[in-house]
């Protein structure tokens, strides 16, 4: 019986926490702009692509019809880099850490709310993205495109959402564990951006994030991984940077 007590006075108390998390967020106009420009800028690209798509650039060698898609996330994910770093970053400005873990002394506690109110609104966003980069990006397509009962159009409408969550995550834990949005964008940028272009060809490269969880998109994968195992590649450096962002949160005063 007492078990049970604690386990629904934990779920409470947590509940609580993330409602606060998520308050703080919303009171900040540029973050939600921020996650709206992920849309925009997402969808927008996508779209723009997708109608400039001739019958010659879907017969070339490496061309897929679905992936293609989603050319706008290349940039749309910049925006959800910036969302996840400065929903963190901001409790380093001005002794705001000190006044949180004063109200919530479980740093755990904390930082579980703290990752669940910035993913939250990420998946949404990210499953919003992904229905409308495909239900607009398609049809305007030379040959009509793909229909949503094509193999892979729902994988990838939902992939969208979790790579998005993914990578609002991984600049969520590198934000705790660097104290800045500022270095979080210089080492998220190249690595992202920059990285895989100028490393050619297969190999290490296919295990880099953002090659990696792409993969989910693609109705023919290419490479070594899969839709699912390049999704969880992905979940692994953003597990490697919530970890760190946890170990650095544990340790350090605020």
């Amino acid at each position: 019986m007492s078990a049970s007590v604690t386990t629904v006075t934990s779920v409470t108390a947590f509940t609580a926490v993330l409602r606060s998390e998520s308050l703080k967020i919303r009171s900040v106009r540029s973050l939600g702009l921020t996650l709206g420009l992920v849309l925009a800028v997402t969808a927008g690209f996508s779209v723009l692509m997708s109608a400039s798509l001739g019958p010659e650039e879907r017969a070339a060698p490496g061309f897929d019809p679905l992936e293609s898609t989603y050319f706008g996330l290349h940039f749309g994910q910049v925006a959800a880099v910036c969302f996840g770093a400065l929903a963190v970053a901001g409790e380093y400005r001005g002794g705001a850490l000190r006044v949180s873990l004063t109200a919530v002394p479980r740093r755990g506690r904390f930082y579980a709310a703290k990752l669940a109110a910035v993913a939250l609104p990420s998946f949404a966003v990210g499953l919003v993205t992904g229905a409308v980069c495909f239900l607009a990006g398609q049809p305007l397509t030379a040959g009509g495109g793909l229909g949503p009962g094509d193999p892979g159009a729902v994988r990838a409408m939902v992939g969208c959402g979790l790579y998005l969550t993914l990578i609002t995550l991984l600049a969520a834990g590198l934000a705790t564990l660097l104290r800045g949005a500022t270095a979080v964008l210089g080492l998220l940028i190249p690595l992202l951006l920059i990285l895989p272009f100028v490393i050619k060809g297969e190999g290490l490269v296919e295990y880099l994030p953002d090659r990696a969880g792409r993969q989910i998109l693609f109705q023919d994968p290419v490479g070594s991984l899969g839709p699912w195992a390049g999704l969880a590649v992905l979940a692994l450096w953003t597990a490697a940077a919530v970890w760190a962002g946890w170990e650095a949160l544990r340790r350090r005063d605020a």
